[in-house]
């Protein structure tokens, strides 16, 4: 029986958010990995990388694995009716409901978080919780069979833990070996704490106004939930 894996792609995606899971689906047995959007042109990622979706959502068949990456493009995607309900259909029947990113907001504006702990990037981590989740400061995120990960780089270690959950230590670990996963960064950067607040001023300044954007539609979602 193939284990099938469903990816969504959508126009200004962060491609690291999908590509990072990616890589490590389909080193899972028997894997069937999808990139799915609603047509099958193909979607330009943020920074001009295409990428060329397989499965559209009419076509798409029952998922045991469901996953939301984020990206700039997820803002309009969590009043975008179309996504929200191929999620929302995908949901009861799939074993896994995860996302990477801000992908887990798209989830929320689905109603999928309500009641779960969650965690996503830490820009937009406290807009967890006008959706109905807890918010969880972590890399990864176990709740039931809801598995979402922070941001970005954490895609890898969200995918490593789906492996364990789904298959096991040892094949997660033998995955991880195979992509040589030994992260050393340069620099201790990598979050708000480490990065310091001169680094952290200079990041939030830059993502003003999408995280302005952002917080104005998970409120009309989290209105539309409550309603």
């Amino acid at each position: 029986m193939p284990f099938r894996i469903g990816l969504l792609l959508f126009p200004d995606i962060t491609q690291l958010d999908m590509t990072g899971p990616y890589e490590v689906f389909t080193k899972f047995p028997e894997a069937e990995v999808r990139l799915i959007w609603k047509t099958l042109e193909p979607v330009k990622a943020g920074g001009g990388m295409r990428i060329m979706p397989d499965t559209t959502f009419a076509d798409c068949p029952q998922l045991d694995l469901v996953c939301v990456p984020g990206g700039a493009g997820m803002n309009p995607l969590m009043e975008d009716a179309e996504t929200l309900a191929f999620l929302r259909k995908q949901a009861p029947g799939a074993r896994y409901v995860t996302s990477v990113c801000t992908g887990a907001l798209v989830l929320g504006a689905a109603g999928l978080l309500k009641g779960k702990r969650a965690t996503t990037h830490w820009m937009s981590h406290e807009m967890l919780s006008a959706l109905g989740a807890t918010p969880v400061a972590e890399r990864v995120v176990v709740d039931g069979n809801l598995i979402t990960g922070g941001g970005v780089t954490a895609g890898i270690d969200f995918a490593l833990r789906v492996a364990a959950e789904a298959f096991g230590e040892d094949l997660a670990k033998a995955i991880q070996l195979g992509i040589e996963y030994d992260p050393h960064p340069p620099f201790n950067a990598g979050s708000p704490e480490g990065a310091g607040p001169a680094v952290m001023d200079r990041v939030l300044t830059t993502a003003a106004k999408r995280q302005a954007e952002r917080a104005a539609i998970v409120a009309r979602a989290a209105a539309r939930l409550a309603g």
